[in-house]
């Protein structure tokens, strides 16, 4: 049915909500919340008002929208992340992020509480530090701590199961009180765990003034041992309180946060401070953006702690947002405690603002260069490929290769490289079926076949079910075909296009007597390519990555062909019968050493079984 404008806004309601747009294939392009459905939705569609090129674009392909009616604005903004998050509308404002931060987490709820790592924040009853930017620096403090308090590591249920164990390890070399044991009462291990608390909330003199008392009386009982121990955990505990920058006297909460922007993307970058100190920063990407800074900011804030498990009490904002309130209020409830947005004016709050500004502006420069670069490495290299062999565009090339060793094991290798990027995803493994021997051209040819075969297959198929292509593996050919070698693979490939009445551009990657690449032959010709090039240097990852598959592929079976035990030979013992044998008498000298009473008392064989295994071990001597 043709979806009637004028007459779908004339129902659209005068209550908050969030609104969605969809085009002609029913993809949704854009998902917004409003205060009142009926007017937001209506100024879509009113002549051009200066929304800019990006919303007017948008609007030109709207071809129905919905909308949803909630109780409240809060409930509309709620949804409408839900919404961006799960489907990533086209133009929207995207947050391009995947991160998990990581956490310190102390369960001070249990009776012997231990520091774990941990990328969420629950509701558990334990303390939580963080959230940190470095998952390394985290498990080195993490670590420190055990070692500093003697703290225990393990997941025994204490006070349950003390004493059922040995102790582990980690007592045995001191790092460990062994509560376990019992070794340690309840009392004086909170004690450790105070202290291990105390350091986390940032106060270091008084373990550094200990750890120096005892460095210092271990020396003076010439304990050198003990007293280089403590030596080292007190460089430690300097280096980690360096480590920390003071930024707030008043000992709160709080992210910095701001952007830089281009034409393309924004970049915004966040300070952590928590307890007053700056434990870390990142930078985040924003796509599809407007060029209203305020817009992005609001976006970025929406969306990055619709997702975290910890909000500050404070956000300082680089601009004054829309919305400020009404986040401020979806903020607090998601905390459980009011949160505050703020734009600095003056002083060194707007100078920490004024930073993180400037730290965007350089990371949106740096990863510029670094696009620039990495696209000579891969589009650019394609293209100087695409314009050697007189193709108009390249963009799949598909790499095939055979492994064997003196016809053993036959196997193939395909490989897929997208916009000059490897696409692991897409990789096949072949293992040779009709070819016996060192025949590569004959495997080459059985693969070739299998694999377009199977795509034709799988296209028909699924077009006969109307599902989308991208369902299948295989139904997607190249632009493409790079064979491992000269005139002989590349005639075996066009030969099996011919006879599939497939037409693709087939060439071969070239080696000299070095066995490195020299060029490509394309068309009867063999082509000299510049070897300081990034398209020569395509081409050696291409052919690399596809010998690299296959050797891999080859070794794998090789491996599991020589895990094959002389067991397997005898009638009667399969798997479970040769994993018990195993698991009995540890070697196969000792099972041929075992009498038939000894093999017969093992639950997974009976009397037969034995008989037949001796019988076989005897023969084996006799010959």
């Amino acid at each position: 049915m043709t979806f009637n404008f004028e007459e779908e806004l004339k129902k659209l309601p005068k209550e908050p909500g969030v609104y969605i747009m969809r085009d002609d294939k029913d993809v949704i392009l854009y998902v917004g919340k409003a205060v009142n459905l009926h007017n937001r939705v209506r100024s879509y569609f009113r002549e051009n008002i200066g929304r800019g090129p990006m919303i007017d674009k948008m609007v030109s392909l709207i071809a129905r929208f919905e909308y949803i009616v909630t109780d409240s604005e809060l409930e509309a903004l709620v949804l409408e992340n839900n919404l961006i998050k799960e489907n990533s509308p086209k133009y929207n404002t995207l947050l391009k992020d995947d991160k998990t931060y990581p956490y310190i987490k102390v369960t001070v709820g249990e009776e012997y509480p231990r520091i774990q790592f941990s990328r969420t924040m629950k509701k558990d009853r334990s303390k939580y530090f963080g959230p940190y930017t470095s998952a390394a620096a985290v498990k080195d403090t993490i670590e420190l701590l055990n070692k500093l308090y003697c703290l225990r590591t393990c997941n025994r249920s204490l006070p349950r199961d003390i004493g059922l164990e040995r102790p582990c390890l980690n007592y045995h070399i001191k790092q460990c009180f062994a509560p376990c044991q019992g070794y340690i009462d309840k009392e004086r291990y909170r004690q450790q765990v105070d202290q291990a608390l105390e350091f986390l909330n940032g106060n270091y003199n008084m373990i550094l003034k200990d750890l120096e008392t005892k460095m210092k009386a271990a020396a003076k009982e010439l304990d050198f041992e003990a007293a280089a121990s403590y030596r080292d955990l007190y460089n430690s505990v300097r280096q980690v309180a360096q480590k920390q920058k003071i930024t707030d006297s008043a000992g709160e909460d709080k992210d910095i946060i701001a952007l830089y922007q281009d034409e393309r993307e924004a970049v915004v970058q966040v300070f952590f401070v928590r307890d007053g100190k700056l434990i870390g920063r990142e930078h985040y990407y924003m796509t599809q953006v407007s060029d209203d800074k305020a817009e992005i900011l609001e976006n970025f804030v929406k969306q990055f702690y619709a997702g975290t498990p910890f909000i500050p009490r404070e956000l300082m904002l680089q601009y004054e947002i829309g919305d400020r309130e009404l986040i401020e209020k979806w903020l607090a409830q998601r905390k459980g405690g009011r949160v505050y947005l703020r734009v600095p004016k003056i002083g060194s709050k707007e100078k920490l603002v004024e930073l993180a500004a400037q730290n965007a502006k350089h990371i949106l420069e740096q990863d510029r260069e670094r696009l620039k670069r990495e696209e000579g490495r891969t589009i650019g290299a394609v293209k100087e490929i695409a314009g050697l062999l007189g193709l108009p565009r390249i963009e799949r090339m598909e790499a095939f290769d055979i492994s064997n060793i003196n016809g053993f094991e036959n196997v193939g290798s395909m490989i897929v490289f997208e916009k000059g990027r490897p696409k692991p995803s897409d990789y096949r493994k072949f293992r040779i079926k009709t070819v016996s021997g060192p025949d590569d051209y004959a495997c080459m040819r059985e693969v070739l076949t299998r694999r377009f075969r199977h795509g034709m297959e799988e296209s028909r198929e699924l077009e006969e079910k109307e599902l989308d292509q991208r369902y299948g593996s295989f139904t997607r050919f190249p632009d493409l075909l790079m064979m491992d070698g000269g005139r002989g693979q590349v005639n075996i490939a066009l030969s099996v296009l011919e006879e599939l009445d497939i037409h693709i551009p087939v060439c071969g990657m070239v080696k000299d007597d070095n066995h490195r690449t020299r060029g490509l032959y394309f068309n009867n010709v063999e082509l000299p390519i510049d070897t300081h090039s990034e398209g020569f240097k395509l081409i050696t990852r291409v052919q690399d990555e596809a010998h690299r598959f296959a050797i891999e592929y080859h070794r794998s079976l090789r491996s599991k062909a020589q895990v094959r035990s002389v067991l397997d030979d005898i009638p009667g013992v399969g798997p479970a019968r040769r994993k018990a044998l195993m698991r009995h008498f540890r070697s196969i000298e000792e099972i041929k050493a075992a009498s038939v009473e000894e093999m017969a008392a093992i639950p997974e064989l009976n009397t037969r079984a034995a008989e037949e295994i001796y019988r076989f071990f005897r023969k084996k001597e006799q010959e």
